[in-house]
């Protein structure tokens, strides 16, 4: 039983659909590590105020502790804003991964039944082969014993007629 047309196309729509998984998966990962950048970066953003809110004090500069001040709580808002949306790709990341794990494991279910049908295939072939080897032996020490039962001139025609029946 040869593998078939439906079995190798299903093995390549499993093998698009894992890519398209994979393909959802990297975007995913890239937004989550661009959120988490912006978040490091927001707290850099937070210290940089904090400092020039600290500086302010000792120079006395209202300019720059109003300007520290902003900072701050311009980062604790982006905080407020990155902080449910990086919770949110995380959640869609760890969705994505486990799509694209489901899309692997059917992928390789079917590669596994492939392989075992060809397997199976190629050992009913060597079956066939050594079968048909086997006959075309017999048949030729049939033959043999044949030929030299009639040049000995042992063998009857009709022995030979029943023995070409049972052969």
């Amino acid at each position: 039983m040869a593998v078939s047309r439906a079995l190798r196309r299903l093995l390549r729509i499993r093998e698009l659909e894992e890519e398209q998984c994979r393909l959802a998966l990297e975007a995913a990962i890239g937004e989550l590590s661009r959120l988490e950048h912006a978040m490091a970066a927001t707290a850099e953003r937070d210290r940089r105020g904090r400092r020039l809110v600290e500086a302010s004090a000792r120079s006395g500069e209202l300019r720059d502790r109003l300007a520290g001040l902003e900072e701050t709580r311009a980062a604790n808002r982006l905080v407020e804003v990155l902080a449910p949306r990086i919770e949110n790709w995380q959640a869609e990341t760890g969705r994505l991964r486990e799509a694209f794990i489901e899309k692997r494991v059917e992928r390789r279910q079917a590669e596994t039944l492939i392989g075992e049908t060809e397997a199976r295939d190629a050992i009913e072939s060597g079956r066939r082969s050594q079968q048909a080897l086997d006959d075309w032996f017999r048949s030729r020490l049939h033959r043999t014993r044949m030929n030299s039962d009639r040049a000995k001139g042992e063998v009857s025609i009709d022995e030979q007629d029943e023995n070409e029946k049972h052969a």
